[in-house]
């Protein structure tokens, strides 16, 4: 139990660094799930010195007055004002790559003194208990387990970093968006929305509305698993995986027998082995499933989130399966105003409308004017009222005045989270009817249109992503980030 006699520990590399922390959280959830268990078998309270480390690690980054900026062109792994940035980490090992993308070029490029501690915030019991079976049958009620294990405080769970309400002249200053506790909140959320483990989710995301998007996306996946990709494995919701070099048979018997219904946002991802893979989440149908979901994505860092799904064409040279390629949102769905108001403008990321706009091409095959026919840019509007026709007359002059070209529930949505958690976002639809010019979705007219656009515009998403793999460095921008910003991504 003599941990804490060594820490606080100077680390002179980013590998003995993740190294402390992953030595510190193997120690304080082996220690609590082992006292845990002893408590649910015979009643046995933890010691003292458990108790003690019972808490998460913490990474402290030391810049001192004086020290000079290092100049560059980076938009993250930076300190612009001198003081003592802390975080607390939770799951070092599977957060590696992160960790190391971000203390590299801040310990290469900054005379920093860099530290690995046990922190003072505690590790709550239910992010160390896996499966839930070993509270089953020992008569202890949670809240029995709240009055002697550390538990879940959700009035210190907070975006107030990501929000912009910390304050700066306080020390220490935040090292990231996130702290521990922020992240195992939405790490355990994530499980129980989309069905699957939290570790299978890829950088580079995809959202979409429909389950039509879901069937393509696992045609896609067993394309590449059975032919030449850089593919390995795909995850489907209940942790049903797929792996390269199974027969198609075998493949076909998995996919069917996967019970996606039981989960809200169900999530399907296509693994490469260097963790560049692209993960699909159906979120369904509105506003609020669509914050909620990237609300608990954004802690895993993504590289970029894509929306591709269904909208409504506002304007009549439009045609049902034009595209619509968002370089603005007006913002109807009400969800976020409290912590981002509709006034505060979403730049679009050229990298990402550039992307998305070239993916196009090389899917279609149609460049210049012929493109123009079927890809139109322009404002995505975005409310929080499917119903929102029976307001038409209320809505149109808003509609008129901000020149927009699409409805959708999501759209605006997705952009907004993306901007307020810095994650690289686009959108691209694509239209299915045209509610103000008596073109609806018949039954007959939805099949035909569903089997003809639908896996098109699901590889162009594909595309956009595999474009924006080479631009990392300026697809993570300064656009995204405010002049008090914490230094890691």
């Amino acid at each position: 139990m003599a941990v804490h006699t060594q820490y606080p520990r100077v680390v002179d590399t980013p590998e003995q660094a993740v190294e402390h922390l992953t030595l510190l959280y193997r120690r304080a959830v082996d220690t609590l799930s082992a006292a845990l268990k002893r408590y649910l078998k015979d009643r046995s309270l933890p010691s003292s010195e458990e108790r003690e480390l019972f808490r998460y690690p913490e990474l402290r980054l030391h810049w001192a007055q004086g020290n000079e900026f290092a100049a560059g062109i980076r938009a993250y792994a930076k300190v612009q004002v001198p003081g003592v940035y802390t975080v607390t980490i939770t799951h070092p090992e599977a957060f590696r790559k992160y960790l190391l993308e971000q203390l590299r070029p801040l310990m290469r490029d900054f005379d920093l003194r860099v530290e690995v501690a046990v922190s003072d915030q505690d590790i709550p019991y239910p992010y160390v208990v896996e499966q839930g079976d070993e509270l089953a049958g020992s008569g202890v009620t949670a809240g029995e387990l709240s009055r002697i294990f550390p538990s879940t405080d959700l009035a210190t769970v907070t975006d107030d970093t990501a929000d912009g309400l910390r304050d700066w002249d306080e020390q220490p200053l935040p090292l990231a968006l996130f702290d521990a506790a922020r992240v195992d909140f939405s790490l355990r959320r994530l499980v129980h929305y989309t069905g699957a483990d939290w570790r299978h989710v890829q950088p580079w995301i995809l959202l979409t509305n429909y389950h039509r998007y879901v069937d393509q996306f696992i045609r896609h996946g067993l394309d590449m698993l059975i032919g030449e990709s850089r593919f390995s494995a795909m995850v489907l919701p209940g942790n049903v995986t797929i792996q390269r070099g199974m027969t198609a048979e075998e493949m076909q018997t998995r996919v069917d027998s996967v019970l996606w219904h039981r989960y809200q946002m169900p999530a399907y991802h296509l693994k490469a082995d260097d963790g560049d893979g692209v993960t699909l989440v159906n979120i369904g149908v509105g506003p609020s499933n669509a914050k909620n979901v990237t609300d608990h994505l954004a802690v895993l860092r993504p590289h970029c989130w894509l929306m591709i799904g269904h909208c409504g064409g506002l304007r009549q040279s439009q045609t049902i399966g034009d595209y619509v390629l968002a370089h603005a949102y007006m913002r109807r769905d009400g969800i976020l105003d409290r912590v981002l108001p509709p006034h505060i403008p979403l730049p679009a990321l050229a990298e990402v409308q550039q992307a998305l706009q070239e993916a196009a091409a090389q899917v279609t095959g149609d460049r210049g004017d012929t493109l123009k026919q079927r890809l139109r840019t322009g404002t995505v509007l975005t409310y929080d009222d499917r119903n929102w026709e029976l307001r038409w007359a209320q809505e149109r002059p808003l509609i008129n005045q901000a020149r927009a070209i699409a409805v959708d529930m999501e759209s605006g949505t997705i952009a907004a989270q993306g901007y307020r958690l810095r994650v690289p976002y686009g959108t691209l639809l694509c239209v299915s009817d045209k509610p103000l010019h008596s073109e609806i979705k018949l039954p007959g007219a939805a099949g035909a249109f569903y089997e003809r656009a639908v896996t098109q515009h699901l590889h162009i998403g594909i595309a956009a992503l595999d474009l924006l793999r080479g631009q990392l460095n300026s697809l993570h921008s300064r656009k995204l980030r405010s002049f008090d910003e914490p230094p890691f991504r």
